[in-house]
Parts: C-alpha cells; structure tokens; sequence
C-alpha cells in the first residue's frame, strides 16, 4: 500500500488494533513508504524560516518518529539534536538513518513520553511535526505547560497546524469519518491507539500558548496548492 516497499493493508490494520506504541513499533521499518511522514516541502520551508531567526545551539524533536524533522534540524543545530519518541522501533529507524551523516551537533534519542518529558529548561528550540493528533484535547494544556518547562527563556516551540477546515469540503469529512471510526475503535479494543486529525488547530492552540506563557508569531501562506492551509506557528518563551 503507497509503496511497493510500504505497509500493506493487512499490516495497516494489525497497528490500528494495537496500542499506539506497539502500533508504531511495528510500523517503524516501513513508515518512511508512507503519506505519515513529513514531507520534504513541509520541513524545507521550515528550514528556511529557522535559518533566518537566532542561532540554535540544543534542539528537541518531540514524538521524532523515523527522525524526518531530525534531518531537517541537523545542519542548524551547534551543539545539541535529541529526538524523543515512545516507540522504540522509531527511534531505531531514526537512528540508524541519522548515523549514515556526520553533524555538527551531538545528537541522541531518548525513549520518552511528550507528557511528561524528562528534561530541564535546557533548550532553545523544540518542534513537532506531524504527531499533534496523538495528544488528546484534555491534555493540550499539560502538552504546552511541559513544553514551556524544558524551554530556555526566549526558546521556541515550533509546529505547523492550520484552522478548521469547512464542514464543505471533503478534507472536513474524511478527517470526522477517520475520528469517528478511532473513537469507536478505543470503545471496543484496549489498550487504545490514539491518533485523530482536526486537533490543535488555530485559533485555540494560539490562545492556549498565549495563556501559558508564550508570544506568538503565525506565519501563513508559505505553502502552495495542496500544503496552502497550513500555517507555520513559533511560540517564544517569555522571559521569567
């Protein structure tokens, strides 16, 4: 499926009946052949906007899977790139494809929740790409408190979002059905898998950050055609 060297449907289904660990676990040899990593026209743009802003001496990759915005970061980071994710099989996929390059950058990965991430304030800059839909409504504000916790003062969080689409479109629709079928999925089978789409969008992720001790910047139209809804946000960590 998507690939000749992706997942096939079978294999599709057995993750979406584990746990969201097990369930990445055993799709990490194969999740680089699939529409769930981030593409490169996503991180490129990024790339540029972070080039363009103060340098970056530690960066964290939150919930860095197979490490697509690792690579992306290697080149600006001076001294410092940790990935943390929760499935082991990730992080082995993200290691060996980060251990092919040399970096100016120490990096290491860190098996670890986003709830509750085992750091102090120690880095300028942390991002998240393509991984918000594993964090549930309820737990936004304990996501964004951590978050500003393991930031430097005037550090930065960094992620791509957008707003609600219109209940017009089919992006609307696809996006309800696919929770939908989640939330009866997590009903009936235990332990859950937790992933659903529509999820910290503007203008609630803006206000939430606001609230927990960031300024906001919210860059919009640097996406073309299909990647135009999305909107590049930099949260700057207040000074104490």
């Amino acid at each position: 499926m998507f690939h000749p060297q992706g997942p096939t449907f079978w294999e599709l289904a057995r993750q979406a009946l584990s746990s969201t660990e097990r369930g990445y676990d055993l799709l990490a040899p194969k999740f680089d052949y699939t529409p769930f990593r981030t593409p490169p026209e996503v991180l490129n743009v990024v790339s540029t906007q972070l080039a363009n802003g103060p340098p970056i001496e530690t960066a964290l990759d939150i919930c860095c899977g197979t490490g697509a915005a690792m690579e992306m970061l290697r080149p600006l980071v001076s001294q410092q790139l940790v990935g943390l994710d929760r499935s082991q099989g990730m992080l082995g996929v993200a290691q060996g494809s980060m251990a092919a390059t040399p970096s100016p950058a120490a990096v290491r990965f860190v098996r670890g929740e986003a709830l509750r991430l085992p750091f102090g304030d120690q880095f300028d800059l942390a991002v998240c790409f393509g991984a918000l839909g594993h964090i549930l409504p309820r737990d936004e504000p304990t996501f964004v408190r951590e978050i500003h916790r393991i930031l430097r003062p005037g550090g930065r969080f960094v992620f791509v979002t957008s707003t609600m689409p219109s209940r017009l479109s089919l992006v609307y629709w696809a996006a309800r059905s696919f929770n939908f079928a989640m939330h009866v999925r997590n009903l009936l089978i235990r332990p859950p898998f937790i992933m659903y789409y529509l999820t910290f969008l503007l203008p609630e992720c803006d206000e939430l950050l606001t609230k927990s001790g960031f300024d906001v910047k919210i860059n919009n139209r640097l996406w073309h055609g299909p990647l135009s809804p999305l909107q590049l946000v930099i949260a700057t960590k207040r000074p104490s």
